[in-house]
């Protein structure tokens, strides 16, 4: 079981990765689109405070204080004890979609119709007004994909030092 386990823990990163790698990659030509149109002053002033507001909100709170810590602790419970079903949902399970308390579920699962919905609504905004959303959004993400490469890497390598120690 070590070795599914291992493959059950790189296809959660892998497939968390890709999702919010596919985001990234869709925001980015936006964010340029905002740039290459040019901004006002004030629209400067919004861009700045609008990317410190989503690195703190969405990049230090929503990930690295939640969602970074959550999915590396389930990661490595995956490696761990991990059944079959598991490993091969993953990054769903790693992002406690499923096999959590009532709460947590309900949680990943009303973030991500939240999110849904606000891409609907910002798919309405015209440019560089949504460019400059994307930018903060972008950002966020970015910041938060390391923070689940930083923590999930931490957690291994803690635990890991922990059992030989315990040995």
């Amino acid at each position: 079981m070590r070795i599914a386990g291992s493959i059950g823990a790189a296809w959660s990163i892998a497939g968390i990765t890709l999702l919010i790698g596919s985001a990234i990659e869709r925001l980015a030509p936006r964010v340029s689109d905002a740039f290459r149109a040019g901004l006002t002053p004030l629209m400067w002033t919004a861009l700045v405070l609008w990317c410190i507001f989503m690195l703190v909100g969405e990049g230090y709170r929503g990930f690295q204080k939640q969602f970074a810590p959550r999915v590396a602790a389930r990661t490595w419970h995956l490696a761990q004890q991990g059944r079959v079903a598991d490993l091969l949902l993953a990054p769903l399970y790693s992002a406690g979609y499923y096999h959590a308390s009532r709460r947590r579920i309900m949680t990943s699962w009303s973030v991500t119709a939240g999110i849904v919905l606000l891409i609907v609504i910002v798919s309405h905004v015209s440019q560089p007004w949504r460019g400059i959303i994307d930018t903060g959004v972008l950002l966020g993400l970015v910041y938060g994909l390391v923070w689940v490469y930083l923590l999930t890497a931490i957690t291994f390598v803690r635990r890991q030092s922990a059992e030989l120690v315990d040995k």
